[in-house]
């Protein structure tokens, strides 16, 4: 593995910083504040090339590795975490997996769009009744006679970009007594007959990041809308999360990047009995671990991207080292965030600071894309060879 990052890595590194201090840094805190869905910057952000970063140039993308991809989050989450949940979706779970299953003309269509930042991708494989557990997901999608569409009818919950959302990879089962083996895979247009929009979640954190229900009634879905083969959408939906979790551990170690770089200004500056917090054992000890836990993420998750990388050619699974670097990654994240208010005592409990932010954005790196229990079961199971 090499340390050293090549030029265009450094350069799309360089472009997310400036972008996320110049233009999202002013407004973090106001969307938070208002749950306002970040348009105009996501915008912004496809015509820089960050909504399409591993996307080649023939499909509108920047046609960067995965190691550019994982800097360009770590600072765009640094400054603010929900446009780093979108540009997630777009790019791991969205443009990744119609790429690597999709048909040229669904490539050239979908991915085109939502790379260059003209449309919202999203991804929606999660249930009211089945999160963690895809396979025993109730949406169903029936052939019609004459082979020309599929009927969906589908519920779906906790849709990140929903709400905006024109395309969405979508999960359904084709033939429900195949278990995981009869989920199939299919893209859909929101502005078809049949689909709508359910409530808005009023979340936690991550506000800006608008997520939602969506139902499909009867939706006609036309054959060259199916992604892959019949059957394979399980397949497609777990390789998918595998490279989508390297980009939430990107995510975690932007959040607890600003949170230790939050505490460490403040214990340089912030006086208690006649001289700097930072002077004292216990507050040293705190940065001392943060940073530890911090660079421990940090690695993990740029292996993880490296793996990733060098599995396009060797064919190698990367499914550990994604959930290792999303495990480590997030608990990383919301440990140092907790330290982060603590170090900053009553005003890091004020949102006159944003360490309540990072806090409180911390918490679904933990839970989405697979929960820290998932990710140690993964892990174990492969590890072990048993189940």
């Amino acid at each position: 593995m090499n340390f050293n990052l090549t030029e265009e890595q450094q350069m799309i590194q360089a472009a997310a910083r400036d972008f996320a201090q110049e233009r999202i840094l002013p407004v973090a805190a106001e969307h938070d504040q208002s749950g306002e869905f970040p348009l105009e910057n996501i915008q912004a952000m496809g015509e820089l090339g960050l909504m399409g970063i591993e996307v080649p140039e023939a499909y509108g993308g920047a046609g960067l590795d995965t190691i550019g991809y994982v800097l360009a989050m770590i600072e765009i989450c640094a400054a603010d975490a929900a446009h780093g949940t979108i540009m997630s979706v777009n790019n791991s779970l969205f443009c990744n997996g119609i790429l690597k299953h999709g048909s040229e003309a669904q490539k050239d269509k979908y991915v085109r769009a939502v790379a260059s930042g003209a449309e919202i991708g999203a991804y929606a494989l999660t249930e009211p009744q089945s999160g963690s557990d895809a396979s025993s997901m109730k949406s169903r999608a029936i052939k019609s006679d004459d082979g020309s569409h599929y009927v969906i009818n589908s519920r779906k919950s906790w849709i990140t970009s929903g709400p905006h959302a024109r395309y969405l990879v979508l999960f359904a089962m084709t033939d429900p007594d195949a278990g995981a083996n009869g989920v199939s895979a299919f893209i859909i247009d929101s502005e078809a007959e049949g689909f709508s929009r359910g409530k808005i979640e009023p979340k936690l954190g991550i506000r800006a990041s608008a997520t939602c229900e969506i139902e499909l009634d009867d939706y006609k879905c036309p054959v060259d809308c199916l992604l892959g083969a019949e059957g394979e959408g399980f397949k497609i939906a777990m390789g998918v999360l595998d490279a989508g979790r390297i980009g939430i551990a990107a995510q975690a170690v932007g959040i607890a990047q600003a949170a230790y770089e939050a505490s460490l200004a403040y214990a340089r500056e912030r006086k208690a009995f006649g001289r700097e917090i930072g002077s004292f054992q216990m507050i040293q000890a705190k940065i001392a671990d943060m940073k530890c836990r911090l660079e421990a993420a940090r690695m993990l998750t740029l292996k993880a991207a490296w793996v990733k990388q060098r599995a396009q050619a060797t064919g190698q699974r990367f499914t550990v080292d994604g959930s290792m670097a999303k495990l480590v990654a997030s608990e990383a994240a919301m440990w140092i965030s907790h330290q982060a208010v603590q170090i900053h005592g009553g005003m890091g409990y004020s949102k006159e600071m944003p360490v309540e932010r990072y806090f409180r954005d911390a918490k679904i790196t933990e839970i989405y894309e697979g929960t820290s229990e998932i990710q140690r079961m993964v892990i174990g199971r492969l590890e072990t060879g048993l189940r």
